[in-house]
């Protein structure tokens, strides 16, 4: 039976360690960290006090789960699984349409 990715929660704590983790390894993949720079429009001096801003890391965990080789990516190099990325986007992120919550 197929998993459902929204039965998937997190608290505050799993989802800014989760956070942290793809903030950690975007900063060993020069490339990716240069792409989601390039993205948000960041600096890289910037991302200290960025990383305090919910919509920051909304987005940035919206980048990475908006491409699936690199969500798979950072979820092998950091045995987290697709679902609990995914809930961490969605506590940081504003409900969306297919949420219910509009």
């Amino acid at each position: 039976m197929p998993r459902n990715p929204k039965s998937t929660t997190v608290g505050p704590e799993q989802a800014e360690r989760t956070a942290v983790s793809i903030l950690g390894w975007l900063a060993t993949e020069p490339e990716m960290l240069g792409r989601f720079l390039a993205l948000s429009g960041l600096e890289a001096n910037q991302l200290r006090d960025a990383v305090n801003d919910p919509a920051f890391l909304a987005g940035m965990i919206d980048f990475l789960v908006s491409h699936e080789p690199t969500l798979l990516a950072f979820c092998e190099a950091s045995n987290t699984s697709p679902e609990t990325v995914e809930a961490a986007w969605r506590h940081y992120s504003k409900p969306g349409l297919d949420s219910g919550e509009y």
